[in-house]
């Protein structure tokens, strides 16, 4: 059975990730844009939360290639590369880099967001790196 991930603060952003949108939280009093989704901003800790769409374009920060399977449901997807991107709007997100050359990535390559199902079914943001 899947885990339920999505909670309140979260709900909005994973609506848009089933419909292929990269959505961000942002502060209507001081401008931050932030993710994780939280219910309130981490800069000015105001409760005045909107959600706006990423370009979906991001930049590769650090990088690791996994060789082995943390659980038996990775097995089938080694090796597999789990990055940090810096987005445009300045948020970072932990995910995944996947598509052709996935394996060759590189610190500061231009990376864009796709969508793609879990092993559990759910959609999930992950990057592809661009040309």
């Amino acid at each position: 059975m899947p885990m339920n991930i999505e909670n309140a603060d979260s709900k909005p952003y994973w609506e848009g990730a089933r419909a292929g949108r990269l959505l961000l939280q942002h502060c209507k009093d001081c401008g931050h844009v932030q993710f994780p989704p939280r219910h309130i901003c981490v800069t000015c800790w105001s409760d005045h939360l909107d959600w706006t769409e990423s370009s979906g374009r991001g930049t590769i920060e650090s990088f690791t290639i996994v060789h082995r399977a943390p659980l038996p449901e990775f097995r089938s997807q080694v090796p597999y590369v789990v990055a940090t991107v810096l987005l445009e709007e300045g948020p970072r997100m932990v995910t995944n880099v996947v598509g052709p050359g996935a394996l060759d990535v590189a610190i500061d390559n231009s990376v864009s967001v796709v969508f793609e199902p879990d092993h559990a079914g759910r959609v999930l943001p992950q990057f592809q790196r661009q040309a």
